[in-house]
């Protein structure tokens, strides 16, 4: 099995090139899945974690409704903002400045085969990057995601989205956790479909700006801790 997860920070990018990008390494590594069991081969799978940030945009998961999108396609351009129905799991979210995005493009046959459970560590990672601030976070039974406050039905609010698809314990998509976002954002659409909770940011609830590089460095700390995974680079591979 192996357990090295190539990272890849990919910076600001257009929420349109990065999912061709997730798509092609999720093939690339379901192909290597097909050719070792029709061809009785042992390749090794390889598996990815991308870093990045997006351009204002709004997307529908499988189980989403449109309705849930509360502006028009002029509103839209308004905004400069975009709009994609994709193909991962949940209804409909936002992305933008100041949110960090991360997509693990793991095969879990190296890890775990459990979607619950990958999704729970992910959760987790996130909690525990969270602690690091002083910031106590947990879940919302039934509602994927990492929440602040999650017993109070008055003060709860999100503080990270979640939503992924999987073929072949082969994973895509992932979190999206608000640092810096403008949270004027969330006002056009029904967050996740949850009409009766807020949406905040770390930067909100510290009351001061934290350096994103810093997030990032604590996030993949724990997200290596869970998965029992080791860090490696593209050129480290090659």
């Amino acid at each position: 099995m192996n357990k090295k997860i190539i990272l890849q920070d990919l910076g600001l990018i257009d929420y349109k090139e990065a999912w061709d990008y997730q798509e092609k390494l999720f093939q690339k590594i379901t192909d290597s899945k097909v050719q070792n069991r029709t061809l009785d081969l042992k390749l090794e799978t390889l598996n990815y974690f991308l870093f990045c940030e997006h351009p204002h945009v709004y997307t529908l998961g499988k189980s989403g409704s449109e309705e849930n999108l509360l502006i028009n396609e002029q509103q839209l351009k308004s905004k400069q903002a975009t709009y994609y129905k994709i193909n991962r799991g949940g209804d409909i979210t936002y992305h933008g400045p100041g949110q960090l995005v991360g997509y693990p493009i793991l095969d879990l046959d190296n890890f775990f085969t459990d979607i619950h459970k990958y999704l729970r560590f992910l959760e987790e990672t996130i909690i525990r990057t969270l602690s690091e601030y002083g910031i106590s976070a947990g879940r919302t039974q039934g509602q994927t995601g990492v929440w602040l406050d999650p017993d109070n039905p008055l003060k709860a609010r999100k503080i990270c989205a979640m939503g992924v698809r999987a073929s072949r314990w082969v994973t895509m998509h992932g979190f999206a956790f608000n640092l810096s976002s403008d949270l004027s954002y969330f006002e056009n659409i029904v967050p996740c479909g949850i009409r009766d909770k807020a949406v905040t940011s770390l930067d909100k609830e510290l009351g001061r700006q934290v350096d994103a590089s810093e997030v990032k460095e604590k996030l993949k700390n724990h997200f290596a801790g869970l998965f029992e995974a080791e860090w490696t680079t593209l050129k480290e591979i090659v």
